[in-house]
C-alpha cells in the first residue's frame, strides 16, 4: 500500500489537502490560472485524468482526446516552475510555466505559456485551460556555442512541422 501524498506535487510547499486538492475535487475554486495551471500539473502527477479532461476549455472537445490525455497523464513527472502568471482581462489569463518529465531513460521540459479562459459554469466563474504556445528560446549570443538538440521529439514538445501544436496533437 503506498503512502497518501502529504505535500502537493504543484510545488507550492503548502499540503495537497490545503493546496490542489479542493481545487480537485471543485475546479471553480481557483481564482486565478495559476492555481489551476498547478493544480492541473498535481491532477498530472496522481494520475487524474478526468480532472484534466475536465478542465479544458468546453471548445477544446478534450473527452475525444482522453486516450493521448492519459497517456500524457502517466508520464513521469518530475517538477514544475512557475515563471510568469497573469490576469490579462476578466476573463483571460497566461501562466508561463517549466514541467520536467522523464520518459524512460531521457529527461524533458516542457516549456509553455498557457492560456486560460474564465466561463460561468453553474452559476459560478470557472477557469479552463484552451491552449498554449512555446515561447521563442532566448536569442543566441555570437561566440557562445550552441546546446547539443537531441533529434528525438518527446510528445510534449512543440512539433517540428511548425504548427505551434504539441507534437502528440500533430504529427505525434
Amino acid at each position: 500500500m503506498t503512502q497518501p501524498i502529504s505535500s502537493c506535487p504543484c510545488g507550492s510547499q503548502r499540503l495537497l489537502a490545503e493546496c490542489c486538492q479542493p481545487i480537485h475535487q471543485n475546479p471553480s475554486l481557483a481564482t486565478h490560472p495559476e492555481q489551476l495551471m498547478r493544480s492541473r500539473y498535481s491532477a498530472h502527477v496522481l494520475g487524474l485524468v478526468d480532472y484534466v479532461v475536465a478542465t479544458y476549455h468546453p471548445s477544446c472537445e478534450a473527452e475525444q482526446y482522453r486516450e493521448a490525455i492519459a497517456e500524457s497523464v502517466n508520464s513521469q513527472w518530475l517538477g514544475l516552475e512557475v515563471i510568469n502568471s497573469e490576469i490579462a482581462t476578466d476573463v483571460e489569463g497566461y501562466v508561463e510555466f517549466k514541467a520536467f518529465y522523464q520518459e524512460g531513460d531521457d529527461q524533458y521540459c516542457l516549456h509553455e505559456r498557457s492560456r486560460f479562459l474564465k466561463e460561468v459554469v453553474d452559476g459560478n466563474p470557472q477557469w479552463f485551460y484552451i491552449d498554449g504556445e512555446y515561447p521563442a528560446p532566448p536569442a543566441v549570443e555570437e561566440n557562445k556555442p550552441s546546446p547539443v538538440v537531441s533529434d528525438k521529439v518527446g510528445r510534449n514538445d512543440p512539433c517540428p512541422c511548425g504548427s505551434g501544436k504539441k507534437f502528440k496533437k500533430c504529427c505525434g
